[in-house]
Parts: structure tokens; C-alpha cells; sequence
């Protein structure tokens, strides 16, 4: 446990009745202590194999460590058949990335990729009005997927080696490194593929000088190109909005009203659809540190996603965001990586 989305799951690990929490594994002291803080009555491991060896009875998990440890983790549960819930960037390697899907498929193990979006209800009905025709045919697709950077919780998301998984210059006279923003919000690259039902064709990207001079990564870059079947699009996948720098997320770590947009403009031959995926919060500018702090009233999308990892793994199924579906999405992330390395166009 090292990403950030691992808080989410606390709740529904504890409170689904398909599921049996068994034990944790945690990278370093800091977490482990955020974990003890935060869960009673669960075991805290602090290696992998220390956890798996005590409790052969785990019959899956969830992946919530840094990327550039997953390879090897997914090798642990491989040869012992246990199925994956993973974290949304696999490996940017490919040569891992081929590996994984090879261990997995070997040893007959579930491998879904967490890419919560897609359980949204508003996603859903954005999804279901575009089958309809209601729109006509889809011309262009702009989609914003900005948020506070994860940095300041979660260390290892702002080390090149741990989050790309190798130190890679952003491009030639650029002192950032490959890792930052792009490599958190792969959400929009995904959807964009599964709304239009096609695949990428070009791109072009660049990316801004950072609001935060002390990362080491990208945190503001654009994306644009068009699709196979023709549809143009806009893709703003930034750490844009800013944040105070705490160890743990709490209420005030907002320092814009918003910690995350997920914003989809779908123009068609027929009318236009402004999705905004977390719209439904309220928000109130009181303490701590007079900072707009957002309640959540939206659909918990971590419910929807465990219990479909759970019907994969009874079911034998195929999950809908399998290892072979999204290699593609990460092969377009690199490419987005390589068109600002160039500053050139990349057809794909």
C-alpha cells in the first residue's frame, strides 16, 4: 500500500460482504503507521512475502503500491494463483508490461486494471445517451482530468524511477523527468477510446512550465489529435489544481474549491453533452486554513469495481479492463511522452 487510492478501498474492504479482509502489506514506516491509524483488526505486514506466506488462504488482492514495483509483485501472485485488483498504470515498460500479461494469463489469474471512471453514474448515462444517436454522429471530444498533485502524500509519485519506473529527461534541455501528471490521470485516454469506439491515430503534446518548480516531474501539459474514425480531440490530463502539501489528505488539502475535475465536451452532428463526472459535491470555505473543503455526495465508484472484480474471479471472466485492453492506453501515454520529448506529431 503506497497509492493514494488505496483510502478509498478501507471502507468497502471492510464493509462488502463478498469480500473477507485479511491482511496488508506496506512499503515503509510512514505508511504502515497511516494504515494503523485508520484500520483496526486488520494484520500489517512489512513484505509481501511475509504476508502471502502467513496467509495462503488470500485468494486475491489489491495492488496499491508504487508502479514500478509491480511486475515484480505481480510474479508473487502469479505462482501462487492469486488474482489482481491493479493499480491504473501497470508498467510503462512495455517489455514488463508483455510479461505481466504473459504471467497472468499463464497461471489463469484475474488481472483487472482499477480504472474507477468507468463505474461512475454519470459516466453511465453519458455512455448510454451517446448509443442512443441522441447526439448524431461524434465529431470532437474535449476532456479535462486535472486534479491537486498526489506529490506531498505520496512521495514515490514525484520519483521519476518509481512512477515512470526509469529516469527519462522530459526532453532535451528540460531539467523535469517523465512520471508527473500524465502518468496519473490515464482515465481520459481510456474513455476516449471506448466512447468513440475507435482507436488513436495521431497526436500532438506539449507541456507548460510547472506551477510547482520543485517537482521533478510534469505537472501541466495538453494533448490533441484525432482518431481513427475521424473524431478530433482535446485532452487536459494536468495537476492544475493546487493543493497545501499535506502528509495525509484531509479536508483543506483544496486550495481551489475542487480537488479533481473530470469535464467531457462531446460535440455531434446533432447537439452537444457537457458531462462533468464529479459535479454532485458541496463545498463549504471554513477551517482548516479557510480553504473551500468538498463534501462527496457522488456514487462511491469503488463498490461497482470491487463487486465485478469479484464476479471476474467466481465467474472466470474476463475482466472489461483486462491487461491486453489497456496496453494499448499505455502505449498512447508514451507516445504523448514522446511527441513533447520531439515536439513532432507521433502517428500511431
Amino acid at each position: 500500500m503506497t497509492h493514494g487510492h488505496t483510502r478509498k478501498y478501507y471502507q468497502v474492504l471492510k464493509e462488502n460482504p463478498k469480500l473477507e479482509w485479511i491482511a496488508v502489506s506496506t512499503a515503509n514506516e510512514d505508511v504502515k503507521q497511516i494504515f494503523l491509524n485508520s484500520v483496526d483488526g486488520i494484520p500489517c505486514f512489512d513484505s509481501d512475502e511475509a504476508m502471502l506466506d502467513a496467509h495462503p488462504e488470500i485468494e486475491a488482492v489489491v495492488l496499491a503500491s508504487e508502479n514500478s514495483d509491480h511486475l515484480r509483485q505481480m510474479k508473487l501472485c502469479a505462482e501462487r494463483g492469486i488474482h489482481i485488483l491493479s493499480m491504473k498504470i501497470p508498467s510503462f515498460d512495455m517489455d514488463e508490461y508483455d510479461e505481466m500479461i504473459k504471467l497472468c494469463e499463464e497461471n489463469k489469474v484475474v488481472c483487472q486494471v482499477e480504472l474507477e471512471l468507468h463505474y461512475n453514474p454519470v459516466v453511465q448515462r453519458m455512455k448510454d445517451i451517446i448509443v442512443s444517436g441522441k447526439l448524431g454522429k461524434i465529431l470532437s471530444i474535449k476532456a479535462t482530468n486535472t486534479t491537486l498533485s498526489p506529490v506531498w502524500a505520496f512521495p514515490w509519485q514525484g520519483v521519476p524511477e518509481k512512477s515512470y519506473g526509469k529516469r527519462v529527461p522530459l526532453k532535451e534541455g528540460d531539467n523535469r523527468f517523465r512520471g508527473g501528471a500524465l502518468c496519473d490521470h490515464p482515465h481520459i485516454f481510456d474513455m476516449l477510446r471506448e466512447i468513440t469506439d475507435s482507436e488513436f491515430e495521431t497526436l500532438y503534446a506539449s507541456a507548460a512550465p510547472n506551477i510547482r518548480p520543485d517537482i521533478e516531474e510534469e505537472d501541466m501539459l495538453n494533448v490533441i489529435g484525432r482518431m481513427k474514425n475521424g473524431v478530433i480531440f482535446s485532452l487536459d490530463p494536468s495537476w492544475s489544481n493546487m493543493e497545501e502539501r499535506l502528509k495525509v489528505p484531509a479536508p483543506g488539502w483544496e486550495v481551489a474549491p475542487k480537488r479533481m475535475e473530470v469535464n467531457l465536451i462531446i460535440s455531434g452532428e446533432k447537439g452537444t453533452l457537457m458531462t462533468d463526472c464529479f459535479g454532485p459535491n458541496t463545498y463549504h470555505n471554513g477551517a482548516p486554513n479557510d480553504r473551500y473543503t468538498v463534501n462527496y455526495t457522488y456514487f462511491d465508484e469503488w463498490v461497482g469495481l470491487i463487486d465485478e472484480f469479484v464476479d471476474n474471479i467466481r465467474l472466470s471472466r474476463l475482466p472489461k479492463i483486462n491487461l491486453r485492453r489497456h496496453r494499448e492506453t499505455i502505449r498512447i501515454m508514451n507516445a504523448v511522452y514522446d511527441s513533447i520529448s520531439s515536439g513532432d506529431v507521433v502517428k500511431l
